[in-house]
């Protein structure tokens, strides 16, 4: 089923967790929403967990900036990340190697 709702979404971030594509790593994700039910996320995974709080964090490895659509459909695998940075869609700040790791963290 379909993720329609931000807050919905980053509620579920660590139900989705997959603990085994992040041992040994140590970042920050910020994610900065825009749009309709947007905000500002951080997601901090660290020794194969993963916490995720509202708001933003003071340094993060790397900061993703797109609208509450973007995310929606890449989440929902409507849209690829790549397509998404490719087009403008997303802009990513930071660890751009991180940021492609995202997707193999987290599944939706």
């Amino acid at each position: 089923m379909a993720i329609t709702d931000i807050k919905e979404l980053f509620t579920r971030m660590p139900e989705a967790f997959n603990a085994s594509a992040a041992q040994g790593m140590d970042a920050v994700f910020q994610l900065d929403i825009t749009g309709q039910g947007g905000g500002k996320w951080h997601v901090v995974v660290r020794d194969g967990a993963c916490q995720v709080n509202e708001g933003s964090h003071d340094t993060p490895n790397v900061t993703l900036t797109m609208s509450s659509e973007t995310w929606l459909a890449i989440v929902n695998k409507e849209l690829n990340g790549m397509q998404a940075f490719m087009s403008g869609e997303l802009q990513p700040s930071g660890d751009i190697m991180l940021a492609q790791q995202i997707q193999q963290l987290f599944e939706f």
